[in-house]
C-alpha cells in the first residue's frame, strides 16, 4: 500500500482503503499481516484502524522500501508488536514469531544481519537463518507460516503476466534461498507469504507454497489488479482465498479458493474449489 494509505488525497476506497474496508466486511478476521513496503507505516496503521477498529491487530513487515527511510524504521522499531518472540541481535523487534491457536507466525526482515537491520540487500544470511531454524525446531504448532518481503522465487502475476524483481529478489542469492526453502520443507511449513513483486501468484515448490500477496493499492498499480490474500485455519485445514479488485479501483470479489493443507492441496478453477470447500 506504499503512498497509497492514509488521510488526505488516498483516505478512498480506490485505494488502500478499499482492501480494509472489505477485510472489515468478512466479520471474523482476527489480525492483519502486510509483507513489506508500508511507507510510511503510520499512513498504513491509520487506515487499518480508521477501518477495522483502534484495538485490531496488524503485523508489519520491512520492506526494501521501508529500509530507505530512517523515519519509517524508527516507527516499525517502537511499535507494539504485542507478545512476540524477539528476533536475533540486529534486528529484534523488525523480526519476530508468535502463535495463534494452533499456528505458529514467523515474520523476518529479510534486510537483517547482525549488524542492523537495514544492512543486505534481500537475504537469508546465516545470522537470520541460524535465528529461523530455532524457532522453527522449538514449535510445535499444527501450521506454521514464515512472511518476509522478498520471493524465493519470483512469478509472474496471475492474471496480467507482469513480471518483476525476477534475479534481485532472495534468488540473488541462490545458495541461502536454497538452504531457507529447504529448511522450511524440513519443517513442514504449510507457506511462505511475500510481497515485493506488487504481482500476485500461488505456487507450490517442494511441499511448500510461496504466495505472494501482491499489492493492496487500488489504482495506484495499473500493472496487476489489487489484491490480498484471507487465509483459514480451521482445525487441520488451511484454505487460502484470495480476493481481488476489477483493475479499475472497483470493489473487491474472491476470485480463487486454494487448500493448502488438510487435504488435496491442487491448484483448482474457483467453481471447483466451491464445490469442495465449506464456506464454514
Amino acid at each position: 500500500m506504499r503512498n497509497y494509505a492514509g488521510p488526505g488525497p488516498f483516505d478512498s476506497p480506490r485505494y488502500f482503503r478499499g482492501v480494509c474496508e472489505t477485510i472489515a466486511e468478512q466479520g471474523d478476521v482476527a489480525f492483519m499481516v502486510s509483507p513489506g513496503d508500508l511507507d510510511p507505516p503510520q499512513d498504513a496503521w491509520w487506515t487499518i484502524q480508521q477501518t477495522l477498529g483502534p484495538d485490531f491487530r496488524w503485523y508489519p513487515v520491512v520492506g526494501n522500501h521501508d529500509t530507505e527511510s530512517g523515519d519509517d524504521l524508527a516507527w516499525l522499531r517502537t511499535y507494539d508488536y504485542g507478545p512476540v518472540n524477539p528476533g536475533p541481535s540486529g534486528c529484534p523487534t523488525t523480526t519476530y514469531s508468535f502463535d495463534y491457536r494452533n499456528a505458529h507466525f514467523v515474520v523476518l526482515n529479510v534486510y537483517c544481519d547482525a549488524d542492523g537491520d537495514a544492512v543486505t540487500d534481500g537475504d537469508v544470511p546465516d545470522h537470520l537463518y541460524e535465528w529461523l531454524a530455532a524457532d522453527l525446531e522449538a514449535t510445535d504448532q499444527t501450521h506454521v507460516f514464515v512472511f518476509g518481503h522478498e520471493p524465493a522465487y519470483p512469478q509472474p502475476d496471475a492474471d496480467s503476466g507482469r513480471t518483476r524483481h525476477v534475479g534481485d529478489s532472495l534468488d540473488a542469492h541462490p545458495e541461502h534461498r536454497d538452504r531457507f526453502w529447504n529448511l522450511l520443507a524440513d519443517r513442514g511449513v504449510v507457506a511462505y507469504i511475500c510481497g515485493h513483486t506488487h504481482n500476485y501468484s500461488a505456487i507450490r515448490i517442494d511441499g511448500v507454497w510461496q504466495l505472494d500477496a501482491g499489492h493492496a493499492r487500488g489504482m495506484g498499480d495499473s500493472g496487476a489488479r489489487s489484491t490480498f490474500l484471507l487465509i483459514r485455519v480451521e482445525g487441520d485445514a488451511v484454505v487460502l482465498e484470495t480476493y481481488r479488485d476489477d483493475g479499475a479501483g472497483g470493489p473487491y470479489t474472491l476470485v480463487e479458493r486454494v487448500p493448502l493443507a488438510g487435504g488435496a492441496a491442487l491448484h483448482l478453477p474457483l467453481v471447483t474449489r466451491l464445490a469442495l470447500v465449506s464456506d464454514g
